[in-house]
């Protein structure tokens, strides 16, 4: 009965991530006549430099949001019970318009004639730098750092904050030795959500980046606009398999974590 109700799942997931894992292992090992090689793969050492920019980009954003973010769900997680839902609210009110409005926003904000050197009469030249995409990256994502570490500390009994203070513990002794370690987990929730669509946009870099320079995301899209389905196919072959190694590490450190925490 278990197997009946499992089908559609099973149905889904061999569709629709199986079955595209298949094809694009397929396309990065044949090239254009369907033969097999592995030029695909050796073409691959041109884009180091940009693999290794897109991880850097991607690494401070998400390094930036956990910096953020976590003051903020601590915030969030203290308040009032009758004011977390609107300030959950708040946070997710950007997330209901579409990333390609919200690029747009930005770009009204930071561009050359924007908002900010309008108002502030400056002349400052930040669409089309590395910041103005890190910008764009923490401002799309940082919802994705503070819900699941918001979640995990409102989860903490309350009493653990009395508990440190009767054992002499401080504020900051109390968030550094109890809070932090118990929401690990939140926090590699956190900052796995915001690295896996940092390191593969391309919107976000092509609007905000101003075409002065290339991600990931950028390159692939590129490859199969051209009609470079097999190299494209490479590249999203490595990105697929460099998420994995990420996932793979984030969860090991996690369970390593709560290993420290629960006896």
């Amino acid at each position: 009965m278990s197997s009946i109700a499992a089908a559609p799942h099973i149905f889904w997931a061999v569709l629709f991530i199986v079955l595209p894992l298949l094809i694009v292992i397929a396309y990065a090992f044949t090239n254009a006549e369907g033969i097999f090689t592995l030029d695909n793969i050796k073409a691959l050492k041109d884009y180091v430099p940009i693999f290794g920019l897109s991880i850097e980009l991607s690494v401070i954003a998400t390094f930036i949001c956990l910096l953020v973010g976590y003051p903020l769900a601590y915030i969030i997680a203290r308040s009032n019970p009758k004011h977390q839902a609107i300030y959950i609210m708040l946070l997710m009110l950007p997330m209901w318009t579409n990333l390609l409005i919200r690029t747009y926003s930005i770009m009204a904000l930071l561009d050359d004639g924007g908002f900010i050197n309008t108002i502030f009469n400056t002349s400052f030249h930040i669409v089309g730098t590395k910041g103005a995409v890190i910008f764009g990256m923490v401002y799309d994502f940082l919802p994705y750092m503070v819900l699941p570490i918001y979640t995990c500390v409102s989860k903490i009994d309350k009493h653990m904050w009395e508990v440190a203070s009767d054992l002499g513990c401080n504020t900051i002794t109390t968030l550094t030795k109890v809070i932090l370690p118990l929401s690990l987990s939140g926090i590699i929730s956190g900052v796995t959500m915001v690295f896996v669509p940092s390191i593969s946009t391309f919107y976000i870099s092509q609007k905000l980046g101003g075409g002065t320079f290339e991600l990931i995301g950028d390159t692939i899209e590129r490859q199969f606009v051209t009609g470079a389905y097999n190299v494209g196919a490479a590249i999203s072959l490595v990105m697929m398999i460099l998420i994995l190694i990420s996932l793979g590490l984030m969860n090991y450190f996690s369970e390593e974590g709560e290993g420290g925490i629960i006896p």
